[in-house]
């Protein structure tokens, strides 16, 4: 794969990502045992993933009533994963791991996200079963947890509702406690649900011998009404199977019924569903309910799952950051191999010429140099995030407190930008093929499919959007915007002693002081209506102006690779990366200023919109 030269910089001469295992945690590895991590899911991805993209696009699952039905190349694909060790890749030796850095976790599985992403890897169990790991007690670890990690288990999030969508306060699914002596099960504290749940990924399928659902719901008060709002949501673990407390299967199917499959744009491969809780199809000792075991406290179920979208949010925007990647490698051979017409000016229309190849055209180049920044800058931002999870949890107390802020100012960015601009790049992978681009004769057109679907996986635009704005650069006064800023202008520092890069920082630091002011003027009047109607403007002209760092940081490591003469990388290589960030800051980081003009004039053109004008 193209992926591993960009992925190797990036990593080790730009992140400096082998330092890791100077830390206790991470003292059994080293360069060495990450590259053999790497060379292992390169290999299953390209063996097990990549041959299997398009049939799994067209074999969509199937359901006949009873149980769905996947092609057995996914059942091989989940299996290879599995045994790779990657679903518990990052856990400690005990619970079966091999105490990886996140940063490395998140590295190698970019090679099963552009190989396929419609076949899945193992996201959503390795985020169920972190959860867990946080917030479950150490009998949910072991039984529920432990087992996902193996790849018995998988795992869900079951979060939005039919009616509700993405407004959690909206969730109506219940919990009422299974009798007097609901509190005395060992695997926690045990209730019977009732609902449905929307838009559940992996919610059904043969493909381990369990699904452990999350579910969120609420537990009624006294008077038998639900608490209004977020406050009243707790959290449990809803097996589809009940086992016993040593994980082993009871042979008790549990009250979960699929209701049907969602047939998607995209990600055809992976089932998406609605599940009926508690309708009765399956019942439990003779009733209806399912049976769920509590995580943590009551009332405190947002604030765990929390742990898990967060973790989903970077996942998603991984994923994302792929498909264009896989989009962008796809058009750039093609533009190479294609011919067809002459270059202006060179002969002008003489059909005797012999035709160029469309890369020597100068809008091929501009779509993608396009893809070229979007996608190995979006790379560059999701590997920086993954290294913040690794200071977080193993940093010094300082250092863990800055990264931990900084992840929660990133995060909606980490989620939004790659959905945005790497589904961008693969509209330009279309455009760059042509007519056979929109054919399924050439793959970008199911990137392009895929990829539009992470827009909406773990919260739209307008909810990053009004998260960002909302919250996290409020947050504890402002603390974690501080911090971005304090590492931007340390980057133009560096690149102002650099003649190459000098005007970059200039026109680095404007934007930085440009996004400062616009946060200040939308908050000036105290009132939230006017603050939050131009969130989303907000948070593309945030997610620019920290892509241009990413890649000034990006450039700043290239040119010290240049000025050292590395042999690691060659010079068209490394010629790339400049001019890449060259391309982002003179196409892309000057669109910041429109973006964030409605923000800082608190814009009210959409919000006043009458709907009877529409």
């Amino acid at each position: 794969m193209q992926l591993r030269p960009t992925l190797d910089f990036l990593l080790y001469d730009w992140l400096g990502a082998e330092s890791l295992n100077q830390r206790p945690r991470f003292a059994d590895h080293s360069r060495e045992t990450f590259d053999a991590v790497f060379d292992i899911c390169e290999k299953i991805a390209r063996e097990k993933y990549a041959p299997f993209n398009r049939l799994v696009d067209t074999q969509e699952p199937h359901f006949d009533g009873e149980k769905v039905t996947l092609p057995q190349a996914t059942h091989d694909a989940q299996k290879a994963y599995a045994a790779s060790g990657m679903l518990s890749a990052a856990q400690d030796y005990e619970m079966g791991g091999m105490q990886l850095p996140y940063t490395v976790e998140a590295s190698a599985n970019a090679f099963f996200a552009m190989a396929s992403v419609s076949i899945g890897s193992g996201m959503l169990t390795t985020g169920n079963a972190n959860l867990l790991m946080v917030h479950g007690s150490e009998t949910q670890k072991e039984v529920f947890a432990k087992n996902e990690f193996s790849g018995r288990f998988s795992g869900t999030m079951c979060l939005s509702e039919p009616q509700a969508g993405s407004s959690l306060s909206d969730v109506i699914t219940r919990a009422v406690p299974d009798g007097d002596d609901f509190e005395s099960d060992l695997l926690g504290a045990r209730y019977r649900l009732s609902g449905n749940k929307m838009w559940i990924s992996s919610g059904e399928h043969e493909l381990t011998e369990n699904i452990i659902h999350l579910v969120l719901a609420k537990i009624p008060g006294p008077d038998g009404k639900l608490i209004a709002g977020t406050r009243g949501i707790s959290l449990f673990i809803v097996p589809k199977k009940l086992v016993d407390i040593e994980g082993k299967l009871t042979g008790v199917r549990n009250d979960v019924a699929l209701a049907g499959l969602n047939h998607k744009l995209g990600w055809r491969g992976t089932t998406n569903t609605l599940l009926n809780f508690g309708e009765g199809k399956y019942p439990v000792d003779g009733k209806a309910g399912a049976i769920g075991y509590l995580v943590g406290q009551p009332h405190q179920g947002l604030r765990c799952m929390f742990h898990m979208m967060n973790e989903a949010r970077i996942g998603v925007g991984m994923a994302a950051t792929m498909l264009g990647m896989a989009g962008y490698y796809a058009s750039l051979d093609y533009a190479k191999n294609r011919p067809q017409g002459r270059l202006m000016g060179v002969g002008g229309k003489d059909a005797s010429r012999p035709q160029v190849r469309i890369i020597e055209h100068a809008d091929v180049k501009r779509m993608l140099l396009a893809q070229k920044s979007y996608c190995e800058g979006a790379l560059a931002l999701e590997l920086y995030c993954a290294k913040l999870v690794d200071e977080q949890h193993t940093g010094q107390a300082k250092a863990a407190d800055d990264a931990r802020l900084l992840l929660e100012v990133l995060t909606p960015i980490a989620k939004s930008w790659p959905s945005e601009w790497c589904l961008e790049a693969n509209s330009l992978a279309i455009q760059v093929h042509g007519g056979y681009g929109y054919t399924r004769d050439f793959p970008v057109e199911q990137y392009w499919r895929d990829n539009r679907l992470n827009m909406i996986h773990e919260g739209t635009h307008g909810i990053q959007g009004l998260d960002l704005l909302g919250r996290k650069v409020l947050m504890e006064e402002g603390r974690g915007l501080l911090l971005l800023a304090d590492r931007m202008q340390a980057t133009v520092l560096r690149a102002a002693q650099t003649a190459e890069l000098a005007q970059h920082g200039e026109q680095l630091a404007k934007a930085l002081a440009h996004l400062q002011s616009a946060t200040q003027a939308a908050w000036s009047t105290g009132e939230t209506g006017p603050a939050l109607a131009n969130a989303v403007p907000y948070l593309q002209g945030f997610g620019h102006t920290v892509l241009a760092w990413i890649w000034l940081d990006v450039a700043l490591a290239t040119k010290a690779a240049i000025d050292a003469k590395s042999a690691a990388h060659s010079g068209a290589f490394l010629t790339g990366k400049l001019g890449a960030a060259a391309y982002f800051y003179q196409y892309e980081l000057p669109k910041t200023a429109a973006w964030l003009r409605v923000v800082e004039t608190r814009e009210m053109t959409c919000a006043d919109f009458p709907e009877e004008s529409f």
